[in-house]
């Protein structure tokens, strides 16, 4: 397909990483593809920061409204997202929206998995081949408790001290005075060089209780307790 018939449109939002949005354009400039910025307000929404088992799926249904007005303005007639066959084995009510607005999941469609779609842009050169999976922030906060920018932040922040200390995938997920880390199998050694460290910074953002899931991460690990 002809770039100047696709559009890459990225959400702005509290809660995804603010390094994200950043690396969205980068990506798409070195792609020379067209890319825009919407800005959305799940914040305002309490729906959504009541934090109901269904949250995601109020706030897929408002962004990928945004993107069909932004679709029929712009002349393009589909509106694809990423998800893939992997996604099938975790509990996703954002997919409910999707279904409803008739969003299109090519890679989904094709039947790749997380780890085709790593080969497949390893092949491709993407530098994306390797990047860390990332999900909404809200996502490391346990259902039926309110969702604020505060507690965003401070899960920011937590994981981007993480990132910072070499770790390629870590999880910070949230339940006030506590704070239960997901790093990978293979790097749970690492974090022990680093403990004291990660112990301080942690209790400096108010957790009192810090510990280590022996389990490593996996993706919706959240999710596990309504499975």
């Amino acid at each position: 397909m002809p770039r100047e018939k696709l559009l890459a449109v990225t959400a702005n939002s509290a809660t995804y990483p603010k390094k994200e949005l950043v690396f969205s354009r980068s990506i798409t400039q070195g792609l020379k593809v067209r890319h825009r910025v919407v800005n959305t307000q799940e914040l305002k929404d309490r729906r959504f920061t009541s934090n109901p088992i269904e949250r995601c799926y109020f706030c897929k249904l408002g962004l990928f409204k945004k993107l069909k007005k932004i679709a029929s303005r712009e002349g393009l007639k589909v509106v694809v997202d990423a998800s893939n066959i992997s996604d099938d084995s975790d509990y996703r009510p954002g997919r409910r929206a999707l279904n409803e607005l008739k969003v299109r999941s090519p890679l989904k469609e094709a039947l790749l998995s997380k780890e085709d779609i790593r080969k497949l842009s390893k092949k491709l050169g993407l530098l994306t081949w390797n990047k860390a999976s990332q999900a909404c922030l809200a996502s490391r906060v346990p259902y039926g408790r309110k969702i604020t920018l505060r507690l965003l932040r401070r899960i920011e922040e937590a994981e981007s001290l993480l990132g910072k200390l070499g770790f390629m995938q870590a999880r910070v997920r949230d339940y006030q005075a506590l704070c239960r880390i997901e790093v990978l199998k293979e790097e749970i050694p690492l974090f022990l060089k680093f403990r004291e460290q990660v112990v301080d910074k942690m209790k400096k953002l108010g957790y009192n209780y810090v510990t280590l899931d022996l389990e490593g991460f996996r993706s919706g690990s959240i999710n596990e307790v309504i499975r």
